[in-house]
């Protein structure tokens, strides 16, 4: 519109001459409102920059003097002086904005030489050479001619080393750009063709002029221009964009180019100038490729440490670990330890990945600390860590377990958290033969079997194979046992003291192998939590404890049990659908929830921040809890806060000596407090005498469980009859 509007006015008059140096004025002033409104970091840039064009517009006002006052020709006058006084203050500018958003990367540099050189060339061949040996002008002249697309050519430079060495791309740099270029095309214009078009006030190249003054004082009202410093690369990244790389291949290219051309060909002075470009554009992009080929093999190093260790932890990876497994099998027997934190998955899920994370790290280093030189640590994925020990002696590798045991006995500082963790390592030897996949599994064996029995450590043996192939087995067989049919489940009666009045069942699962007979949950439940088919098994046995209690409840005066228990184990309780499971089983079968209570463990619990709130939507539901084996757990007291239990299951250990007194009979006489204090009601677990019986019911116990009311069987009955007998 401005541009528009002076076209608008007389061509060459004097509202013209007012207009033109008032639009130059009106944009440097609006570059310091830019400053004002916006407070660049830099302010200097933009002062340099409105100062030029101050300095540009006072040329135009001298311009304008010699030609409307003195009637005289303004070329070359001290008009001259101001507009070249400006580009100092450009450059100046240029300079500091280039400063600001440097890539501190020495190919930035290389590729503005590249840029300047090939175009300078151009600019020396067209314009330079031709304005500083004209015949027809005079020395001053000459030298004023070629000095204007000189400090272009050195704009043009220091762009070439803003728009290549970063990424300059705010809407503020690019108006700046497009600023300079205006300038720059102006120049060349008014120089060489001067002869073909009307460079007088009024003519073409004042759009060009004017444009430039508009774009300056744009690139300073714009917010974009207090950004701070433009986004650069990642440290070691090679990137070539395509435009760049369009514009370093058309530089690189114009040297060899112009020695081609005829005009330059056959002018000594002109292919002296453009041969000596091409040598110095030879060695810059040699420079350029030594420097992209450095940063390749830097790149490829990296990715290399980033492919064998791990990002977090700064430690060897697997595949980095298997690697040296190999070799080192290869010179002789060692020692492997695989290491498995317990508890960590508590942190993650209770306090945060964040800091989860920061465990681990502090845990590799203390593991690090503990192996010396002895080991090498790798971390394996998870929570799990791995020792190669080449030549090691058992014994050694022993002291090394002990010694990470004591290292992890220290509390651990992680985001403001004192954090104990405990771990369970496997360690195995390997002779002469063993394969890398098979000295993994030895350890990792071994250390399941370290979890399984609560030890710091344990040593591979043979025997723990049999196990593994036993459980295996078993758990083949269960899930074919599932699918069969071959599962059944019986009830046993809890009753009411002293009347033995049957007020709930709980459901038990027996397995009738069709070649073994009755097995017994202890023989198969331990390896479905292993294996994880406990998760289904557990579905099933809900979901037909429901049917059978639907199945009594709709039999005329069949003395129904009005509630059963579902044991419920640490797998399920972690996993989300188990609500879902829960509340499927009672609408199909058209239950209550009052009418099913799910038994947990306290460890089960313990162990996962989910457990307790998918106990919480259980008993929103209206499902009764009870706390199973209460009393041996190592969380009994808080779990008595955070978990909405409503009965107590007194463990049977409490039970089998509370007729004879001693510390059994406190104990047991302390929880039926707990209990009532608290508005629960408790269960005494085991009961297999009229003596515990009697006991039991004058320290307060009004409900209990045991072979002394009834056996578990596919139907139970009141338990009358037992205690008549």
């Amino acid at each position: 519109m401005v541009v528009g509007g002076y076209y608008l006015l007389s061509s060459g008059g004097v509202a013209q001459s007012i207009v033109y140096p008032t639009i130059g004025c009106t944009y440097a002033l609006l570059m310091l409102v830019g400053v004002r409104l916006h407070r660049p970091e830099r302010p200097a840039i933009w002062y340099l920059f409105a100062a030029g064009q101050l300095m540009s517009v006072s040329g135009d006002v001298v311009w304008n003097y010699y030609v409307y006052v003195l009637h005289q020709e303004p070329f070359p006058s001290l008009a001259d002086v101001f507009y070249l006084s400006s580009y100092p203050l450009l450059v100046a500018g240029f300079v500091r904005l280039v400063h600001q958003h440097r890539d501190r990367d020495p190919r930035a540099v290389l590729d503005a030489a590249i840029v300047a050189t090939g175009t300078g060339l151009v600019f020396w061949v067209f314009i330079l050479h031709p304005a500083a040996t004209a015949s027809a002008a005079t020395l001053l002249e000459r030298v004023i001619n070629t000095a204007y697309p000189a400090a272009d050519v050195m704009l043009l430079a220091i762009l070439a080393g803003l728009f290549t060495g970063s990424r300059a791309g705010h809407p503020s740099a690019r108006l700046l750009g497009a600023a300079a270029v205006a300038l720059l095309s102006a120049d060349v214009a008014y120089a060489t063709l001067g002869e073909l078009i009307n460079v007088e006030q009024g003519g073409p190249v004042d759009a060009l002029f004017m444009s430039s003054y508009v774009l300056w004082g744009a690139a300073a009202l714009h917010p974009s221009m207090a950004a701070r410093r433009a986004e650069t690369s990642p440290a070691g990244r090679v990137q070539v964009r395509r435009g760049r790389q369009a514009l370093l291949t058309a530089s690189s290219l114009l040297a060899p180019g112009l020695l081609f051309l005829p005009g330059v060909s056959g002018r000594r002075g002109d292919w002296m100038v453009a041969a000596a470009g091409a040598v110095v554009l030879f060695l810059l992009i040699s420079a350029r490729m030594s420097g992209f080929l450095k940063q390749i093999q830097k790149q490829a190093g990296d990715l290399e440490t980033l492919a064998l260790h791990d990002e977090l932890t700064g430690l060897a990876n697997r595949r980095q670990f298997q690697t040296l497994l190999r070799a080192a099998l290869t010179t002789g027997p060692c020692c492997v330890a695989l290491l498995d934190l317990t508890g960590f998955k508590k942190v993650n899920d209770q306090l945060g990945h964040h800091v989860g994370d920061q465990l681990l790290a502090e845990v590799a280093g203390r593991l690090t600390a503990a192996a010396g030189d002895l080991a090498s640590v790798a971390r394996m994925g998870g929570d799990e860590f791995a020792f190669l020990m080449p030549g090691a002696s058992p014994e050694a590798a022993t002291r090394m377990a002990e010694r990470i045991g004591q290292q992890l006995a220290k509390p651990i500082r992680a985001a403001g958290h004192d954090l104990l963790i405990r771990a369970n390592i496997g360690l195995a030897d390997t002779g002469p033969f063993t394969e890398p996949p098979e000295a993994l599994r030895r350890a990792d064996v071994a250390m399941y079997a370290a979890k399984g029995a609560g030890e710091p450590y344990r040593w591979y043996v043979a025997d723990f194979d049999r196990g593994a192939d036993e459980d295996a087995r078993i758990g083949a067989e269960l899930r074919t046992a599932m699918d069969a049919g071959h599962l059944r489940l019986v009830y046993q009666p809890i009753v009411e003291l002293p009347t033995g009045r049957l007020v709930a069942v709980e459901a038990l699962v027996r397995w009738h192998h069709p070649e073994r007979g009755v097995i017994g949950p202890a023989d198969f439940i331990p390896v479905a939590e292993r294996d994880g088919t406990i998760v289904e098994l557990g579905a099933w046995i809900l979901r037909e404890a429901c049917r059978q209690l639907a199945i009594w409840r709709a039999e005329p005066g069949s003395g129904a049990p009005p509630r059963v228990t579902v044991n419920v184990s640490a797998r399920q309780l972690a996993r989300p659908g188990l609500v879902d499971t829960v509340r499927d089983a009672l609408t199909v079968n058209g239950l209550p929830a009052a009418s099913l209570t799910v038994e947990v463990t306290e460890t089960a619990v313990f162990e996962s921040g989910r457990s307790v709130e998918a106990l919480h939507r259980l008993d929103e539901m209206g499902v009764r809890i009870a706390l199973d084996d209460f009393g041996t757990g190592h969380s009994s007291l808080t779990l008595l806060q955070t978990v909405p239990a409503h009965a107590l299951k007194v463990d049977k250990s409490f039970v089998d000596q509370v007729a004879a007194g001693g510390r059994p009979a406190v104990i047991a006489a302390t929880l039926i407090k707990v209990a009532e204090g608290l508005g629960m009601s408790a269960v005494a677990e085991g009961v297999e005498t009229a003596e515990q019986a009697a006991e039991l019911h004058r320290l307060g116990y009004q409900l209990a469980q045991g072979y002394y009311f009834g056996r578990p069987t596919e139907n139970p009955r009141s338990a009358d009859a037992a205690l008549a007998g």
